[in-house]
């Protein structure tokens, strides 16, 4: 299957993409099909081929979320914008603090109340 989506090139912290026709199997950096346009992130300026991207829409390509939301806002495309899934960033695990040892002396007393009690 064929999808229209994002090929990262461009200078580390500045990030620049291709947006490419490829086989939806092939790594992002990989062999495409074609070269539909390009996009600058920092500048939002997008250079695109509005008449080869309509034409492999029709021809049943599919484009990847972010590809797709950047083609209705640029009006090539009709539509509403898809929700874009973003990797979580690691949550800081919340430790526990140990319990203090009066804590834990009286927890232990209660407990042997409770068992005595039951005898």
């Amino acid at each position: 299957m064929l999808t229209i989506r994002f090929s990262r090139v461009g200078k580390k912290n500045k990030a620049q993409f291709k947006i490419t026709l490829q086989e939806r199997s092939v790594a992002p950096g990989g062999r495409h099909v074609e070269i539909l346009g390009s996009y600058d992130p920092h500048l939002k300026a997008a250079v695109l081929k509005e008449d080869r991207i309509k034409y492999w829409l029709e021809k049943g390509a599919h484009a990847s979320d972010s590809v797709y939301n950047l083609l209705v806002s640029k009006k090539v495309i009709e539509g509403s914008k898809r929700k874009v899934k973003m990797p979580k960033k690691a949550e800081e695990v919340k430790v526990e603090e140990p319990a203090t040892v009066p804590e834990v002396k009286e927890e232990a007393k209660e407990e042997v109340k409770a068992e005595a009690e039951t005898k």
